[in-house]
């Protein structure tokens, strides 16, 4: 791999185990705001890098929800997982810049919109084949695109889907390549990275093969996966 992509670790749980994992400085770390999911978070992200930006994954949420978790727990990025609608993502990026932030001094609130724009990555799950037509209206209303596996979850389902689907990718938007990608994956990511498929894959997602159990990293291996595979800096 040449060092293009960046990295993100998703399904983060326990404090100590989310303070190992910043250490090994990944781009991204998720956290899923989803009760039906193993790998639900509660509590406090403990204090991490700011160059490490922090995703909160939510599925069919509400804005407001959304907009809590947000302030709460000073996210950079919202992933969504759910049918969420184009209408719904303008509406999210629209009160990423004005309502979550205070209003007490125009200055200050220009300033702070700029330095907390919220970047919105919209999922979309993938098996054997995808209509791409229906990236189209989300075009304008989202930062990124993120591929997924389609599972009976909206995620962590465990296994890959048909990368080369993605040589049909019509847009020039920067995706997250998701789905049970683990180490047993180094080699087909590098052939991957050759391919035309990989012109616009901003960053590969990880979570569920490397736990030892669910929201549980296992250090050991995430270090063996970026020494195998370099990682834009």
């Amino acid at each position: 791999m040449t060092g293009n992509m960046k990295l993100k670790i998703c399904g983060m749980k326990y404090q100590d185990n989310i303070t190992e994992v910043a250490s090994l400085q990944p781009d991204y770390l998720g956290f899923i705001f989803h009760h039906q999911s193993a790998r639900h978070f509660e509590g406090t992200i403990p204090q991490i890098s700011d160059t490490i930006k922090k995703v909160g994954v939510f599925v069919d949420e509400s804005i407001d929800f959304i907009k809590e978790m947000f302030e709460e727990h000073n996210l950079d990025c919202v992933q969504l997982h759910g049918h969420e609608s184009p209408e719904f993502c303008k509406q999210l990026k629209k009160l990423c810049h004005s309502e979550f932030i205070s209003e007490s001094d125009d200055e200050m609130l220009k300033q702070v919109q700029h330095d907390n724009n919220v970047n919105v990555i919209k999922v979309f799950s993938i098996k054997d084949t995808f209509d791409f037509s229906v990236l189209e209206p989300y075009e304008e209303v989202c930062d990124y695109f993120l591929f997924d596996t389609k599972g009976k979850l909206p995620g962590g389902n465990g296994y890959t889907f048909n990368w080369s689907v993605l040589e049909q990718y019509p847009s020039t938007k920067p995706y997250f390549l998701s789905g049970g990608i683990g180490l047993d994956q180094v080699e087909n990511l590098k052939q991957f990275q050759e391919s035309n498929a990989s012109k616009y894959c901003y960053a590969i997602d990880i979570n569920s093969k490397f736990e030892i159990e669910p929201g549980f990293k296992n250090i050991k291996l995430l270090k063996e996966f970026k020494q195998n595979l370099s990682f834009r800096t």
